[in-house]
C-alpha cells in the first residue's frame, strides 16, 4: 500500500492489477501498467487473485485481450468473485487489447464489458474503458503502447 496526498489530506491505495493474456500482449500492457504505478502494486493473472488481494484492494484494475467482443474466461471468472458486497464504492478502471478497427459494432470490446459488469455492481470507474492496440491478432503490440499504458497509469492516481 502507498499513501496518495490529495489537498491537505493522505489516504491509503493498494492497487490490484488483475490480467488475463493469450499471446502476451496484455501482461506486458498489464506490466506496463504496474510499474508506471507506486512500488507497492499487486499485478496477477486473474485466476490467481484470490478473496485476500481483492478484500485488500483499494483500486482494481482488470484487463483482458478482446475476443469475439468479450475478455476471456479467466476475466470473467474474477469478475464473477467479485460481488457486489466488494464492488460498492471500490474505484475500478478496466482496459483491453485489441485490433484497431476490428468489428467494433458487431461485437464490441472487451475492457467495456469488463466495465459494465463493475459498474453494475456497484463500482466506480476512475477512468474510461482503455483500449490498446496490437498489430495482428498475436500481436506484437503497437509501437507506442507501454508509453501509453503508463501514461494511462499514472492517471489512476491523479
Amino acid at each position: 500500500m502507498f499513501p496518495v496526498t490529495r489537498g491537505k489530506e493522505a489516504m491509503t491505495m493498494s492497487i490490484v492489477v488483475a490480467y488475463d493474456s493469450v499471446f502476451g500482449n496484455t501482461e506486458e500492457i498489464a506490466k506496463a501498467v504496474a510499474g508506471a504505478l507506486p512500488a507497492d502494486v499487486i499485478v496477477a493473472k486473474a485466476d490467481r487473485v484470490d478473496a485476500a488481494m481483492l478484500a485488500q484492494a483499494t483500486v482494481l484494475v482488470i484487463g483482458s485481450p478482446t475476443h469475439g467482443g468479450r475478455p476471456t474466461e479467466a476475466v470473467k471468472g474474477l469478475l464473477g468473485r467479485v460481488n457486489e458486497d466488494k464492488a460498492k464504492g471500490l474505484k475500478v478502471a478496466s482496459f483491453d487489447t485489441r485490433i484497431p478497427g476490428r468489428f467494433p459494432k458487431i461485437f464490441g470490446y472487451a475492457a467495456d464489458r469488463i466495465a459494465a459488469d463493475l459498474t453494475a455492481k456497484g463500482a466506480v470507474m476512475v477512468l474510461p474503458p482503455e483500449p490498446f492496440y496490437v498489430k495482428g491478432r498475436n500481436g506484437p503490440l503497437k509501437d507506442g503502447e507501454l508509453e501509453h499504458a503508463a501514461e494511462w497509469a499514472r492517471k489512476l492516481i491523479q
